[in-house]
């Protein structure tokens, strides 16, 4: 029988690339990790690793494994959903993973509903970029996260991941007043000649920016990185330059902002491990978040 604790070793092998990056992922030495991988090999009694190089690399049996490993994952999932559904009631620790612009609009009213029908819940809330979420959601760091992507940069399904529709929002140029701008023509081409406020490179907003600017034929002037909606739109109004911003982010800008609408959509969606969505506590959460969705485009 190959062990399961092994196999998401092998999984996790398969997504970092390295022994050192799986080790720093579990807390273990990398002794100890090659140790674990070689033993599941000795127990499929066929070659899953072969050397490339310094680097250990995956055999074609071993990619299957790994595939194989993500339905015995979810199995595991569902199984312990069932469980918690028998045992009756709610409680312990639920942890979510949120982006910043939806604590206050989305979060917080969710929080409030779920405290009120569920009291027993430990509800535990990290705020992080969405492209750390599927790492977190995987390493059971999160257990329920609100992720987004941009329909001009869609993200790939995770197949250690589901997620339901949330929210789908209109992002804007934020411009400082007086700024010139074509309203017949393509409004981000208009800012070409701009200095720009775009996210901190390596969060999906900086890869947002950039490719909106790229698709409407320049690459921009990066005058400043900001990760916070209102410090961005704070520095639009004081003529620093100009930005992306979702709706959700909005709020009450500041005087001296314009915001243009564009045809980028932000879609939200509400993830969790594969074989969690009948949870109990998953359940709840999604209910409540939908609920405080619905309420927010009321």
């Amino acid at each position: 029988m190959l062990d399961v604790r092994r196999l998401r070793l092998l999984r996790d092998l398969a997504r970092l690339g390295t022994i050192a990056a799986v080790a720093e992922a579990h807390t273990y030495t990398p002794s100890a990790v090659s140790q674990q991988l070689a033993a599941l090999q000795r127990e499929a009694g066929v070659a899953l690793l072969e050397r490339a190089g310094r680097r250990v690399t995956l055999t074609p049996t071993g990619e299957a494994l790994v595939r194989h490993t993500e339905v015995i994952l979810a199995a595991l999932e569902a199984a312990d959903a069932t469980l918690a559904a028998a045992r009756g009631g709610l409680s312990g620790t639920v942890r979510i993973g949120t982006y910043p612009s939806a604590v206050r609009t989305l979060l917080l009213p969710a929080l409030v509903a779920l405290a009120r029908d569920h009291p027993a819940l430990d509800l535990m809330v990290t705020e992080l970029d969405p492209v750390a979420v599927p790492d977190a959601l995987r390493d059971r760091r999160l257990d329920v996260a609100l992720v987004h992507d941009y329909d001009i940069v869609p993200v790939e399904p995770d197949p250690a991941l589901d997620s339901t529709p949330l929210l789908d929002e209109p992002v804007f140029l934020a411009l400082p007043d007086g700024m010139e701008h074509d309203p017949a023509g393509d409004p981000i081409r208009s800012a070409c000649d701009a200095d720009w406020i775009v996210g901190s490179p390596g969060t999906l907003c900086h890869t947002v920016a950039l490719h909106a600017c790229e698709l409407a034929g320049f690459h921009p002037s990066v005058r400043h990185h900001a990760d916070d909606f209102g410090a961005m739109l704070a520095l639009v109004a004081a003529g620093h330059g100009v930005g992306l911003v979702p709706q959700l982010a909005v709020g009450q800008p500041p005087t001296g902002v314009r915001l243009v609408p564009l045809t980028i959509r932000r879609r939200t969606r509400i993830a969790y491990r594969r074989g969690a969505g009948d949870h109990p506590a998953v359940a709840a959460c999604v209910t409540a978040l939908r609920a405080a969705s619905l309420l927010h485009q009321a």
